[in-house]
């Protein structure tokens, strides 16, 4: 059990260095991934107001159902761009959350760029 916490808290200590310096704004919000072991999403946040611009999980995303968390991921983020499109927001900034920029973190992100976003 201590060893879930030490990992737990670590990912926290990461997550707040990245957070001290990546901050969203209307024109340019933050793109921020969630993970899970069952479940992958990402949500467009604008730090100034401190709201949400929109949000997408794996779970509501019927073509990832039944797919492997990475293919879940592109699509995610594909989905994320085109809600993002929808706004007429062309630019983001990406925001890990303290995760490793591998594996699902990546295909969200190859997958917003794909649909899109640039960062």
């Amino acid at each position: 059990m201590e060893r879930v916490k030490a990992k737990l808290q670590r990912r926290q200590r990461r997550r707040k260095r990245v957070r001290a310096k990546v901050s969203g704004t209307a024109a340019r919000p933050r793109l921020v991934v969630y993970k899970s072991n069952r479940y992958v999403g990402a949500q467009l946040v604008d730090d100034e107001r401190g709201v949400s611009l929109g949000q997408v999980r794996s779970c509501n995303v019927a073509e990832a159902r039944g797919k492997p968390l990475r293919e879940a991921g592109r699509l995610v983020g594909a989905r994320i761009a085109a809600q993002a499109k929808e706004k007429g927001i062309a630019q983001v900034v990406f925001d890990r959350a303290g995760y490793r920029y591998m594996g699902v973190v990546r295909e969200v992100a190859e997958g917003a760029r794909e649909g899109g976003l640039a960062f």
